[in-house]
């Protein structure tokens, strides 16, 4: 029979530039000889031993710890000799620690004349594979390999996902093997296989210790199969997707991406947050920019339902954090009344992260007992007409204005008239936690001039009060030492 291959798909991205191939090599029962016998030897001879594998180390002085490792009864044979070329015969695996680079050449020349895959530890020009950090959690096991160039980077991302995980996702993992037997014997739907698996996955990312048994099994199920006017919907989550620094997602927030079949999200979503969600996903943009053309609300609204109804898992994804002037009660009402499932994920919210960034605190027992957030844009675009001005011009307080840069003239008037005092100081942050953060620092008197003198184009943040001096005391550091120097 002729075969031919299958053309890429129209628009379908090919994979290239791969550093190295990442297999899982199953050696259990199987022979792995390793030579050498010092502790960098040691460690390879626990891991394959680990894997199941029947170990043969060659050394004619070992270190205790390989001589200890077969007095433990681990599947390791210790043979007090130096290696030959001979002993590689019927093995899967050649494993070595040579300190001359001669020996590591002629062990792999040995190895590889018997077909056998080796690797010389930190020898990568006399090696066929490398070793990558490993986060253990059998039989889930991760490997990360940065080609050589980091292993300390390698480290270190191994300790990122090792925080991630719950403790008993090793328990779900173990699960998820025993009962896929089983779940492919009742022919289900594709659909609901998928349902099935998405839901095990919720529960498996969020699980105490105690081990999943055949009522989850049957609990799981019963919730994929479900029958009824909301098993017939998809659900929406509404999603904080932090000020800009996609560092500041939640673990939440990425897993309810990377489950997602749609992602509707705002303009000042940042597109490597984006890169996180499910590679299948559909991204729609539906942002919503002041003085810009927008999407109207009605519209979004009206396609999360529809969406739903196809029985989509969506996630609406907003800038900062949903529940902070992001109009999720308007949607969270239209969904509720549609009897679609819903729910919400905060995020770090873009006053939190411009503190963070700044490095001010947004309150403190003695200049600021009270912190509050307002917006200076409203649906028509001017100055909101019922904002409690005296509250706002409170000496004692530390505020935070929302979409203001457009109206930043007329809200220092208004303050002023209330008896604000002009040198309080205040902050504009634009772009927080990015990588093109800016600030322009000055007072209620100052900032709109620099402001407008600066002509900020990213999402603004306002900030006023007495725990923001000392942002304004290094500004005017900063300008006296550019008039010393000129």
């Amino acid at each position: 029979m002729n075969r031919t291959s299958a053309a890429p798909e129209p628009g379908r991205p090919i994979m290239t530039g791969l550093a190295s191939l990442p297999v899982f090599f199953n050696v259990r029962g199987r022979r792995v000889v390793i030579a050498g016998g010092s502790e960098a030897a040691l460690w390879k001879a626990e891991l394959v031993q680990a894997a199941g594998a029947s170990v043969v180390v060659f050394a004619a002085a070992p270190c205790d710890g390989l001589a200890e490792l077969e007095r433990r009864g681990a599947s390791v044979a210790l043979v007090r000799r130096r290696f030959e070329p001979g002993d590689l015969d019927g093995a899967v695996l050649a494993l070595a620690d040579c300190d001359i680079a001669e020996e590591a050449e002629q062990f792999h020349a040995a190895a590889r004349a018997r077909g056998v895959p080796a690797n010389v530890i930190d020898k990568p020009a006399a090696s066929d594979f490398q070793f990558g950090a490993i986060v253990d959690r059998s039989p889930l096991v991760i490997a990360i390999s940065t080609d050589g160039a980091s292993p300390i980077l390698g480290q270190a991302l191994r300790g990122r996902i090792e925080a991630m995980l719950p403790a008993a996702i090793r328990l779900w993992a173990g699960a998820a093997k025993s009962w896929r037997a089983p779940l492919k014997a009742l022919e289900l739907a594709p659909k609901l296989r998928r349902r099935f698996w998405e839901l095990f996955n919720e529960r498996a990312l969020t699980a105490s210790a105690v081990p999943p048994g055949p009522d989850e099994f049957k609990s799981l199920l019963a919730e994929a199969t479900a029958e009824g006017p909301r098993a017939a919907k998809g659900s929406i989550a509404l999603v904080g997707a932090g000020p800009g620094d996609p560092e500041l997602l939640t673990l939440k927030a990425l897993r309810l991406l990377q489950a997602a079949d749609v992602v509707l999200y705002d303009d000042l979503v940042a597109p490597e947050i984006l890169d996180m969600g499910r590679r299948e996903a559909t991204k729609i943009p539906v942002g919503k920019r002041g003085y810009r053309p927008s999407c109207k609300q009605d519209d979004i609204i009206d396609l999360m339902i529809k969406l739903a109804a196809e029985g989509k898992r969506v996630v609406r994804l907003k800038g900062g954090d949903p529940m902070i002037f992001g109009r999720a009660s308007e949607e969270l009402a239209a969904l509720h009344a549609a009897g679609i499932a819903t729910s919400v994920t905060p995020g770090v919210t873009a006053a939190l992260g411009a503190a963070a960034s700044l490095q001010l605190s947004l309150t403190e027992r003695v200049r600021a007992r009270r912190l509050q957030f307002i917006t200076a844009h409203a649906h028509d675009g001017r100055l909101p007409e019922d904002i409690d001005w005296r509250a706002l011009a409170d000496p004692c307080a530390s505020s935070v204005i929302y979409m203001g840069a457009r109206t930043l003239n007329s809200l220092v008037e208004r303050l002023a008239a209330h008896g604000a005092d002009p040198s309080t100081p205040a902050l504009l942050v634009e772009r927080a936690t990015c990588p093109d953060e800016r600030v322009i620092r000055g007072t209620l008197a100052s900032l709109p001039a620099k402001a407008a003198a600066l002509s900020p184009s990213g999402p603004c943040l306002i900030l006023i009060g007495a725990v923001f001096a000392g942002g304004v005391e290094a500004e005017q550091i900063r300008e006296a030492a550019d008039i010393a120097i000129a």
